[in-house]
């Protein structure tokens, strides 16, 4: 959230278990429409292979939230 108030267009990855805790914090912040791209928990303990797919999960997330948002 600190880039988005410089005006640099942001989006937080996080897993799936802390979704909730994440929205709520976003929402605290103001900020209850920030962006986030949601992967699969956990990440610690995941093979090469299995970081790799949750890679391209977050970029396919990622990538329409930075392009295709309105500015304020």
């Amino acid at each position: 959230m600190s880039a988005e108030k410089l005006g640099i267009p942001a989006v937080a990855v996080i897993t799936d278990r802390f979704e909730v805790s994440a929205r709520a914090m976003a929402e605290a912040n103001g900020r209850a429409d920030y962006p986030f791209a949601v992967i699969a928990h956990p990440i610690a303990g995941n093979s090469d292979e299995e970081l790799r797919a949750k890679a391209e999960v977050a970029v396919a997330q990622i990538i329409p939230l930075l392009t295709r948002r309105e500015t304020s």
